[in-house]
């Protein structure tokens, strides 16, 4: 899986700026920065849908909808591709509502460990295999904070401006989302035993 965290240069900003502005005077002038995206963009749908044509689909509504709202677009200190991933954010969710189906969830084990760290100080073998189902219990929001914090390794200042809240929230509410995998789990293991 391609890593999406950056560390974004204060020239890229600018340069991403100059090109925001000029599609935002010229809606010709959208190409750069869909050139830019577009494969971020369609692995984070992909990633959520499994589903290539579905992904393109989406995606391609995903930069209609941007350059449709591009003299909305301000800025705010993240890179343009935060307010990309909002909109793939809630296409994704839609289409999920509208066609009744259960999110898919692309997990790696490396990025298991990591949040198995997080939720659990305790054995990592012993309460393992009991990590995926709890992760079927979380509420649809508080699994998209697991994955595009621990699957995706994104930034809470991203993940803020994805979800279009404060990053002290998200980082309240990732805290919070793990506190309730780690009892979901607990509770699990009492059960199994």
């Amino acid at each position: 899986m391609t890593s999406f965290r950056r560390t974004v240069s204060n020239n890229d900003i600018q340069d991403e700026w100059s090109s925001i502005q000029a599609a935002q005077a010229n809606p010709a002038a959208f190409r750069p920065l869909y050139d830019r995206y577009f494969e971020a963009i369609f692995q984070f749908i992909h990633n959520r849908t499994q589903n290539e044509a579905l992904s393109a689909d989406l995606c391609s509504q995903v930069f209609l909808k941007a350059m449709q709202r591009m003299s909305e677009y301000t800025f705010r200190g993240v890179p343009f591709s935060a307010w990309l991933y909002r909109i793939a954010s809630n296409e994704i969710a839609q289409w999920y509502r509208q066609n009744k189906k259960l999110r898919v969830v692309s997990v790696e084990d490396s990025n298991l460990a990591s949040m198995f760290e997080e939720v659990m100080e305790d054995d990592l073998e012993k309460f393992r295999p009991l990590l995926i189902p709890a992760l079927e219990e979380l509420k649809e929001a508080d699994l998209e904070i697991v994955e595009m914090r621990f699957f995706e390794q994104r930034p809470f200042k991203e993940i803020a401006e994805v979800l279009n809240i404060t990053e002290s929230n998200a980082k309240v509410r990732t805290y919070r989302v793990l506190e309730r995998l780690k009892k979901i789990i607990l509770n699990q293991s009492k059960g199994s035993h």
